[in-house]
């Protein structure tokens, strides 16, 4: 005789199930308002890219604006995103990420510098702050309609009411989706704000709005085939059409309008953008861009770039040596050259092309960084002093390069320092976002390094460290 066990209360009580899924499922709703935000833990998972020479145009576009702004030009970084979508986002007061494929797709500096001073605009609107209460009294209103719609679903599925149950089941839904709908008219709100001042920080710059109206307008094209069925007030920003209408009034009343980027910019503009095309497209891609009958100098960036990726490092220094005659002054010729040498296994050769580099910018932190590889890479022992000089140099300027810190910790370690090489290690593992990694090599540092001097001091801060736990903004 097989034993069949009793049933249960819901079983017997089929609205009472009914009644708990729905509750459930409101619950998650409620819930899933936070995911509107990435949290800081997606955003230390990003692919970031580094490049000095794209960073220091970043940094000139952003420059004036942020001098209107009222914004410390060393108080914000601006973080390079490995995704060749458009996108960029602020994740803090402190912090603009832009995706490599908004300088992709921008034929102009005006495009991406629209796209800094929206973003400034967020910062200096203090979004993010305003945000998270928009955040926790959207999260306020759905729990407020979820206790409401649980005890009517409760009363009615008690008192065998289907009618009750319907109607609190609506009110369960309908208290999460308005709490979603207004976080996001809010949203909508702060993306009009940030537009309106980046207008402005672009007049008071004395620069055109035409690049910022023309990126809107790719967003306006793209949204053609969906706009028909998509609800406006179920989005995070407002519709692109909309958007570019009220930005193109604004915009062409400016004397600055028709204004063109100054030709050395848009030099620069053009380089850093074949640059990052050939480092990151196939070689087929790249052919397309800048075929062989193009004799720009952007073109034969790219072809300098594509050969140093797929050929013998012979062909691909001469293509750089080639750049170099024709600009001997461009720093970042020397350092392409010093990376092609350093790649294909001549770190003694890549040292010279490096000090170049650095010389003709000497407070770039990336150029000792590579500087110090080469010397590391070297397996001289009498380059390790230099080496660990150098790279510390660089990591006090840029203090977030993964690969600075691996190669000091590499450079102490072959001098017996292994305290310190632990604490390199672990710092490095920090600034990749390893924070269970880091802390375990800082802990291993810390026994060995002498109490309260300024290592032992390092060490403890990364094993007391707490990540917080902050929104990102776009």
């Amino acid at each position: 005789m097989t034993h069949r066990p009793a049933a249960s209360a819901a079983e017997t009580h089929p609205r009472r199930t009914r009644a708990r899924r729905l509750l459930a499922l409101a619950t998650a709703g409620v819930m899933a308002l936070t995911a509107t935000i990435p949290p800081a833990a997606a955003q230390r998972s990003l692919p970031l890219v580094r490049d000095a020479e794209t960073e220091a145009l970043m940094r000139d576009y952003a420059a004036p604006i942020f001098d209107v702004a009222g914004i410390a030009r060393s108080q914000v970084d601006i973080i390079l995103v490995n995704k060749t979508d458009f996108n960029a986002f602020v994740a803090d007061a402190r912090r603009i990420f832009i995706n490599i494929g908004v300088i992709l797709d921008a034929e102009t500096p005006g495009e991406v510098i629209g796209v800094l001073a929206h973003e400034t605009g967020h910062i200096t609107g203090n979004h993010l702050v305003r945000m998270r209460q928009a955040l926790a009294n959207a999260q306020l209103m759905a729990a407020l309609g979820i206790l409401l719609g649980a005890g009517a679903v409760a009363a009615g599925a008690s008192a065998g009411s289907s009618s009750a149950v319907q109607g609190g089941a609506g009110a369960l839904t309908a208290g999460a989706g308005l709490a979603q709908r207004t976080l996001l008219a809010y949203r909508r709100g702060e993306e009009s704000v940030a537009d309106r001042a980046a207008i402005t920080f672009l007049e008071k710059t004395g620069q055109s709005a035409k690049g910022m109206l023309k990126t809107f307008s790719r967003f306006a094209d793209q949204a053609l085939f969906s706009a028909k069925y998509t609800d406006p007030y179920a989005q995070s920003h407002p519709m692109p059409r909309e958007r570019l209408n009220a930005l193109e009034t604004l915009a062409k009343r400016s004397r600055y309008y028709n204004k063109p980027a100054p030709t050395a910019l848009q030099a620069r503009h053009d380089m850093v953008r074949a640059k990052l095309l050939a480092f990151t497209s196939h070689p087929n891609v790249v052919a397309r861009a800048y075929p062989s009958s193009d004799r720009s100098l952007a073109a034969e960036y790219a072809r300098a770039v594509v050969s140093m990726r797929t050929r013998s490092r012979r062909t691909s220094v001469k293509m750089i040596d080639a750049l170099i005659s024709r600009q001997p002054d461009n720093p970042y010729f020397y350092e392409l050259k010093g990376q092609a040498l350093l790649e294909s296994g001549n770190p003694k050769a890549a040292i010279a092309p490096f000090r170049k580099a650095l010389s003709l910018r000497p407070r770039e932190a990336q150029f000792m960084i590579w500087l110090g590889f080469a010397l590391v890479a070297s397996n001289d022992k009498a380059r390790l002093g230099e080496a660990e000089k150098i790279l510390k140099a660089g990591l006090r300027i840029d203090p977030n390069s993964p690969i600075g810190y691996s190669q000091l910790a590499i450079a102490h370690g072959r001098q017996g320092e292994t305290a310190e090489a632990d604490l390199a290690t672990a710092r490095g593992l920090m600034a990749r976002g390893d924070f269970r990694g880091a802390k375990r090599y800082a802990t291993r540092a810390r026994k060995k390094l002498k109490r309260g001097t300024p290592a032992w001091l390092q060490a403890d801060d990364i094993v007391s460290y707490k990540p917080p736990k902050l929104p990102g903004r776009s």
